[in-house]
């Protein structure tokens, strides 16, 4: 047991999981006699041989208002090929088989009530499971035992075909040949010997290391029942149920999902969790459990209780376990892949609140977790602290914690915080200026740019005039401004002439204004477009009055992610070689992630420790800028490609792990007020980040993406925010030095904006922006 608890601890941390699921008996008709079983009746003991839909959908709908997320189907086998009242039924009903109807049903749960199907039917041919994974996120079955002498005269399975291992463990192949997320386990205490146990456990590993799908192996202990042929067979005792629960965990290994049902255990069902299992399985608190009973599940709260006071994390998982659910394509029909991408979390995981970054009336969550965890974090968490590089395990460790382990690691981010920057917040009086939304990139996320996926995205594409710039600079210098940044799409008539034009056209509006200006990607066309090297490019727009870069472009920093969200911008290596070059030439550039897409939170560590990893090496970044995906408008999310954003608990864990994977390197993290929203953004002031950016007086391609939380945050209201937590709001410059005064003072006394004008795109000929201005003001 010690052994396996070792193993559950470095395959799964603290987590222990568990689904909230109502319990589907579509029908207790079965052509198997197991000598235990009391699920199963006869055709004269029912009132009907299948539910019917109206009694299914009332299940489902009860389930679905008691926060059940799962639908279990459970069946008997094939009872049409003995009963010919459940054939009669069934021909009335319009269904050839019980699959076509489980199949049917299971499409009207999923439409009507937005409940998982998981489907229990016995042994089916491919063709039956490939039919029933277009309308199931998994499918289970039992293995029992691998003891054929359990089929003979006498034994638990005589008379029951589907019991036989060899046509069992031939179905459970067919499953893994058609990537089926699929559901196993063994029987224990019906006659079989430890040994037989054994081989039946490695039977189910075999299975998996062929094909990967074996989500979950449940170790279930017989209880004798009145009314079965082994009424008076002994059960197996408790120590015997630990003794096989640790040792599936030794046979299948750390990263196996192990359960054991709670409620077969009853007043004794805490201390299965010293056997190393990590899951308790469907726990319904609408449902029987109509296998047993006679011993009803305990309530959420008390298993929840009984987790914690194990010194381990309770967590509600989905049907589907989370290393499928994150990888849709392989293990789900497409139809039911946008469905678990959009309920799921970066660790597949169902997503715990309904936050999401964007969206204004969507406030953050209250957290009800403990205040401390296990103290099983002190370690990374202190080598940190101390400036040591964490290494990817150690930081996908930080950012698979709950409850107390989350406050831990944001308590942790917020002393180091105050240790490297006080109590201030700053953030600098600037405006976006975006020159154009044409571009001839492909970016699946971008809802900004007009290209060629501009078919769901909104607004017309647009170049501004060389006029409206040099309007918009001195307009923002009026109001107090000390930066403008300027990025826009790569249009495909741009070159690095007209880069270099923009920047002359700002300098010479407003000689003193900072210009923060160009993403790693328009410093690569812009190279590429005048044929010189990148470096010799980033000396001339250092001459021509760059100030500075914009860490964008990043997204995700590894290329499997990039591949998919952004597959024709920079690879990561050619991201970091531009930001090196321009550290070199002597521009200061910030850093970003955009995260809570398709990318996972080991993709978040690489991205981290190369952003520390180049620091180390150049001291050029100013800050780190985490990026919540703002979902409402994205094509990939629009077309069922993609989460719906970070939860409030990956926020949050983002701009913490952020400080303390960086730390003492980069000293400033910046919260990003405009996705997040002013009440989400002082959580965060408190949690790590001590920087709030700009006050924007434009924004746009958030706003493109359906970002709600506005365009502008004056320096008034940004003061209210930071001295409402307690903090020092002071105005700075772009690269951290103190503020002009005089524009500082402007800044208080701004005027309102005049209207922006969009110059419309009639030519794509020149690579110079046009110099009149004829559109309508916007």
């Amino acid at each position: 047991m010690a052994e396996a608890r070792r193993l559950r601890e470095q395959g799964h941390g603290r987590l222990v999981s568990y689904s909230r699921k109502v319990f589907i008996p579509l029908t207790r008709l079965c052509r198997n006699v197991c000598g235990y079983c009391t699920f199963v009746k006869g055709p004269r003991q029912v009132d009907h041989p299948y539910l019917r839909p109206e009694e299914v959908l009332e299940i489902a709908r009860l389930g679905r208002e008691a926060g059940c997320r799962e639908a279990l189907f459970t069946l008997g086998d094939r009872p049409e090929a003995v009963h010919e009242s459940a054939r009669a039924v069934l021909a009335e009903m319009g269904y050839a088989s019980t699959v076509d109807y489980l199949a049917a049903i299971c499409q009207r749960v999923l439409a009507e009530t937005g409940l998982l199907p998981h489907v229990n039917p016995g042994v089916l041919s491919e063709a039956e499971m490939l039919r029933l994974r277009e309308v199931s996120v998994s499918q289970g079955m039992m293995l029992e035992s691998t003891a054929d002498r359990l089929c003979a005269p006498g034994g638990a399975h005589f008379g029951s075909p589907d019991k036989v291992p060899a046509v069992r463990l031939a179905a459970l192949e067919v499953a893994g040949r058609a990537r089926i997320p699929f559901t196993s386990g063994i029987l224990i205490g019906i006659g079989e010997t430890r040994l037989e146990r054994i081989d039946a456990l490695l039977a189910l590993r075999d299975l998996h290391e062929r094909h990967g799908h074996i989500q979950e192996v449940i170790v279930q202990n017989f209880r004798a029942k009145d009314d079965t042929r082994m009424r008076g067979h002994g059960e197996p005792d408790f120590d015997d149920l630990l003794w096989t629960a640790a040792a599936a965990r030794v046979v299948l290994g750390a990263e196996a999902n192990i359960q054991i049902p709670p409620n077969l255990s009853e007043a004794r069902f805490p201390e299965l969790l010293a056997a190393g299992i990590n899951d308790w399985g469907g726990i319904s608190p609408v449902t029987d459990d109509y296998v047993n009973p006679e011993r009803a599940w305990p309530q959420v709260d008390k298993l929840e209780y009984a987790t914690r006071a194990a010194g381990l994390a309770p967590l509600q998982r989905l049907a589907i376990y989370p290393a499928y659910a994150c990888e849709p394509s392989t293990w789900l029909a497409p139809a039911l892949a946008s469905r678990v991408l959009d309920a799921i979390d970066a660790n597949g995981y169902p997503r715990s609140d309904v936050w999401s970054p964007g969206i204004a009336n969507s406030a953050p969550p209250v957290c009800g977790h403990p205040a401390s965890g296990s103290g099983s974090l002190d370690a990374l968490l202190e080598r940190a602290a101390a400036g040591e590089r964490l290494d990817e395990a150690g930081l996908v460790r930080l950012f698979a914690a709950h409850e107390g382990e989350l406050a831990e690691v944001i308590a942790c981010a917020d002393q180091l915080r105050r240790k490297t920057s006080g109590d201030g917040v700053r953030y600098v009086v600037n405006r976006n200026l975006n020159y154009t939304n044409v571009c001839s990139f492909r970016c699946t996320f971008c809802a900004f740019s007009k290209g060629r996926t501009a078919e769901a995205l909104r607004g017309a594409p647009y170049d501004l005039a060389l006029e409206e710039v040099a309007r918009r600079v001195e307009e923002a210098w009026s109001r107090g401004a000390t930066e403008v940044c300027m990025q826009g799409g790569i249009h495909p008539s741009y070159t690095g002439d007209t880069y270099l034009t923009l920047l002359r056209t700002v300098k010479e509006a407003v000689p003193r204004m900072h210009v923060h200006a160009f993403s790693p990607l328009e410093v690569t066309h812009g190279a590429h477009t005048l044929g010189i090297s990148i470096p010799r490019f980033l000396e001339k727009l250092r001459d021509a009055g760059l100030g500075s870069l914009p860490g964008t472009a990043a997204e995700i920093l590894d290329d499997e992610v990039r591949a998919q969200i952004c597959p024709d911008k920079l690879k990561t290596q050619e991201w970091l070689d531009v930001v090196e070059a321009a550290h070199r030439a002597g521009l200061r550039t910030t850093a970003t992630i955009m995260f809570g897409h398709v990318e996972r939170p080991v993709h978040w560590a690489q991205h981290l420790l190369c952003v520390r990893d180049l620091q180390a090496r150049t001291a050029g970044f100013t800050e780190f800028v985490p990026l919540p995906f703002v979902h409402m408008e994205a094509p990939m999310y629009l077309k069922g490609r993609a989460r719906r954003g970070p939860t409030w608990r990956e926020n949050q864990l983002m701009h913490a792990i952020a400080r303390i994977a960086l730390h003492p390197l980069v000293p400033n993290i910046q919260v990003s007020w405009v996705k997040l929203g002013p009440a989400a953004a002082a959580l965060c002031l408190q949690g790590g980040a001590n920087d709030l950016g700009g006050t924007l007086m434009n924004e746009s391609i958030s706003r493109a993406a359906g970002n709600e939380h506005g365009e502008e945050l004056p320096p008034a209201r940004m003061d209210a925010l930071i001295e409402g937590i307690g903090r020092v709001p002071s105005q700075r410059s772009t690269l951290y030095g103190p503020a002009d005064p005089d524009q500082c003072a402007r800044s208080y006394a701004a005027p309102a904006l005049a209207p922006v004008v969009l110059t419309a795109v009639t030519t794509r000929s020149s690579g110079i922006p046009r110099r009149s201005c004829p559109a309508p003001q916007l």
